[in-house]
């Protein structure tokens, strides 16, 4: 590992680069390169996180000693549901894009899983519910993982709508939304990273949960695939 002054630099390259956001679905995604079946299956299995991150979130919120660090979390969890506007919350951007593609989120709902998408939402709860540093670790590498995938995302959908006509009218709000956001949340993680760098035993924990849950979120993607299904 390196010296602690560059700490911040390792884990935030770590996961910029890290397969969660570099393997063959998402890649396929952003050449508009995959078929309906797993454009469907995409769009419906990331509705199972858009729907259950805020109550995720706020286990590790829950579990947090440091007040410093349950400002940061607080600010995250407030943004997810829709600030000071409930009409806003994320996940009702996502419903409006389902019903652009003639699907009902209520139907979602009932749905099992994906042992793939069950696996990283458990995984989430886990390491939320466990070692609060671990916890911290994978939140950090959830929130910075996040730009390169909506930037994979909308290139994707871009192209999707070139190739597929009747997908023009795709309400993508959901996911510009957050692209915008995204840095905001970065920037509350980096400052959550600072507050402990000085603790190696921190700095260990805080690797190891941003690890271990983009592995989950690897998964997640790849078991997306008509290959898999």
């Amino acid at each position: 590992m390196q010296a602690q002054g560059d700490f911040y630099s390792e884990v935030y390259d770590f996961v910029k680069k890290h397969a969660a956001t570099n393997n063959d679905f998402i890649n396929r995604f952003s050449r508009g390169d995959i078929s309906e079946t797993e454009f469907k299956r995409f769009s419906e299995e990331f509705y199972h996180f858009t729907r259950e991150w805020p109550s995720i979130l706020s286990i590790l919120l829950v579990n947090t000693p440091n007040e410093e660090d349950a400002e940061n979390l607080t600010s995250i969890l407030v943004s997810e549901l829709g600030d000071d506007s409930p009409k806003k919350r994320h996940e009702l951007l996502y419903r409006a894009y389902l019903r652009s593609l003639n699907i009902d989120p209520a139907s979602i709902v009932k749905q099992t899983q994906l042992q793939t998408t069950k696996e990283w939402l458990d995984g989430m709860r886990e390491y939320f519910s466990g070692d609060h540093f671990e916890g911290l670790g994978a939140e950090f590498g959830l929130e910075n993982m996040a730009i390169p995938m909506w930037d994979k995302l909308l290139s994707g959908f871009e192209i999707w709508k070139k190739k597929h006509p009747e997908y023009a009218g795709m309400d993508l709000k959901y996911f510009t939304f957050h692209r915008e956001i995204e840095e905001h949340h970065e920037d509350a993680m980096e400052n959550v990273l600072g507050v402990h760098r000085d603790d190696p035993d921190a700095r260990e924990k805080f690797f190891r949960g941003a690890d271990g849950i983009l592995k989950l979120e690897e998964q997640f993607w790849l078991g997306l695939s008509d290959s898999r299904n």
